[in-house]
């Protein structure tokens, strides 16, 4: 029988890693975001920029599910690596559905109503497999259970009900739907388990990369079928740079610093940490990188279809606002993410966030390619500003004793 149990479940060891498997399941997320992205390139009102945001919501609510599942037992171990196959298929169904989320394509299953079933099918295997992984933990097996009982029944019902209204209506459910899950996850406790703290951080490190390759894709779609040249060449190596430069400023040291408060938190301190740092504050951020890559998308396409635009077009609009305020959101989140584990305000990126905001109106008046170049300049000055300001404490974080 002790032989049956580790084989179908195994307890995430301390010093563990993100498996192989999980880096599988994040295809499918890799997969989500590009849909995403291509869901607010194709009508950038405000009204669609709201559902593209909502169905990002849904997506990272089944991925952060599975990455606080995978530290608890091992991803690749037993039923859970079944699991983790199960969950990718009901996944990629939401992912493929996600341009008929909120309307019905012609022919074919009900889209809004495919999305919500494949939702609720992921949350459930999840829920499942983490019910029963922790018999053995009382308090554990508790934790999950009020969770489950809420966030199931707010998060997946009121998207299953949406999926039947149109409008106004929908949205409102939508938004109710995912503000209630977040809430009640706050509610429900801080019963939860940290197994590995190295796994934990290591495992949002790696959704921040996956989130950056989406932009460093979205600059390839934009001029995808245009013949090469000097403006797309440009473009594309300052898309590039605005990317390197926004990995810079979270694993250089805002990572690292928090992955280390993260290791020596206790009791229900290293949960509040891990659920406040990571699965709340990460959110703005993946939001902000996919507002960047809707706005390099449109920025590669200006300086690159000649039959369409000039090198001195202007990018306007809400593709100029997510370029710029999908980084500022994602600085702010930075700023927020250090703060709650730390107790620091790292002043810098606020005034580089506050700074990015007050030249949105010039800007709008500059060439799409220049506003480019503006906004990967003041990251540079950013970078460069906190690398040799703090150099001492970078030192230390990076290289000194953990």
């Amino acid at each position: 029988m002790i032989g049956s149990k580790r084989i179908r479940f195994q307890s995430q060891a301390e010093d563990g890693s993100v498996t192989q498997l999980e880096l599988f399941f994040d295809l499918v997320i890799v997969f989500a975001f590009t849909m995403v992205t291509d869901l607010a390139a194709e009508e950038t009102t405000a009204k669609n920029m709201l559902r593209a945001v909502l169905v990002l919501a849904v997506m990272w609510w089944v991925w952060i599910a599975y990455s606080w599942l995978g530290n608890v037992v091992k991803a690749d171990e037993g039923l859970t690596r079944v699991a983790m196959f199960a969950a990718m298929g009901g996944g990629l169904i939401a992912a493929i559905t996600i341009p008929e989320a909120f309307h019905d394509l012609p022919g074919g299953w009900f889209g809004p109503l495919v999305f919500a079933i494949a939702y609720l099918v992921t949350r459930m295997i999840h829920v499942g497999v983490f019910y029963f992984a922790s018999a053995e933990d009382s308090q554990l097996r508790g934790q999950v259970t009020r969770w489950a009982l809420g966030s199931i029944t707010i998060g997946t019902t009121l998207l299953v009900i949406a999926a039947m209204t149109e409008g106004r209506v929908q949205i409102a459910l939508w938004i109710a739907a995912i503000a209630g899950d977040m809430l009640w996850t706050i509610l429900a406790g801080e019963d939860w388990r940290v197994n590995s703290a190295g796994h934990f951080a290591e495992r949002y490190g790696l959704i921040i990369i996956v989130a950056l390759g989406e932009s460093i894709v979205s600059i390839g779609i934009g001029v995808a079928g245009l013949p090469i040249s000097w403006p797309i060449a440009v473009g594309s190596l300052l898309g590039l740079a605005v990317a390197g430069l926004l990995w810079w400023a979270y694993f250089d040291v805002a990572a690292l610093a928090v992955e280390h408060e993260l290791k020596h938190a206790t009791g229900q301190r290293q949960i509040k940490i891990a659920r406040n740092c990571y699965t709340y504050w990460h959110f703005p951020m993946i939001v902000g990188i996919i507002g960047l890559s809707l706005g390099l998308k449109k920025v590669l396409y200006y300086v690159g279809d000649a039959s369409h635009h000039t090198l001195k077009d202007a990018l306007y609009g809400i593709p100029l606002f997510a370029l710029y305020g999908g980084v500022v959101l994602y600085l702010i989140a930075l700023v927020g993410f250090k703060h709650y584990a730390t107790g620091q305000i790292t002043v810098p990126r606020v005034v580089a966030a506050v700074a990015l905001l007050a030249l949105i109106p010039l800007a709008c008046a500059l060439p799409a390619l220049a506003s480019l170049t503006l906004l990967c300049a003041v990251l540079v000055v950013l970078i460069v500003w906190e690398t040799k300001r703090y150099a001492r404490p970078r030192e230390e974080i990076r290289h000194g004793a953990h």
